[in-house]
């Protein structure tokens, strides 16, 4: 399952019709896929408010989580033998975005003292309880602030990856 258009096709046939709004969509790594599907908006009055429909989005999710667990489980398995990675889950309603029970991988580095201090900040200063979630903080930021450059580069490694298809190896 290396093309990024086999997970998604072979989830749009094993995934319950009913489950979500559209087709899913999976975002990849080297250890996991995780499976985003977007739920029907819970029927509200038109005047609710922001905080009511957060409340509504909550309970959509945790209602979608526990009746379709064992079947999730069951698809998941599946999918991870046919891609030799871990599967997750995420739901989004509206505004809310929720991601199941996902994998945590360990990523060894060496940081010097200057890198190790910015880590340490963070823990003293309580934003994250340890390096590792210092780290994790600083990635996601990294992430955030630098979107749409890292968006280039994804964009411009699977160009490489076509351009290396069609080599004499390939």
């Amino acid at each position: 399952m290396a093309t990024r258009t086999t997970a998604e096709a072979w989830l749009a046939g094993r995934i319950p019709k009913d489950w979500f709004t559209g087709p899913v969509e999976v975002d990849r790594d080297r250890d996991e896929l995780v499976i985003w599907g977007d739920l029907a908006a819970p029927d509200l009055p038109k005047d609710a408010d922001d905080a009511e429909r957060a409340v509504a989005a909550r309970g959509a999710v945790k209602t979608f989580r526990e009746d379709t667990r064992e079947q999730r489980i069951e698809i998941a398995r599946e999918l991870e033998h046919l891609s030799g990675r871990k599967v997750s889950w995420g739901v989004r309603v509206g505004d809310e975005q929720v991601l199941f029970t996902h994998l945590a991988a360990p990523v060894m580095t060496r940081l010097r003292q200057p890198e190790r201090k910015v880590l340490d900040t963070l823990v003293d200063a309580g934003v994250a309880r340890s390096r590792a979630d210092a780290l994790a903080w600083c990635v996601k930021l990294v992430g955030e602030k630098s979107d749409t450059w890292l968006g280039e580069l994804r964009e411009a490694m699977e160009q490489v990856e076509k351009v290396r298809a069609k080599g004499p190896d390939a």
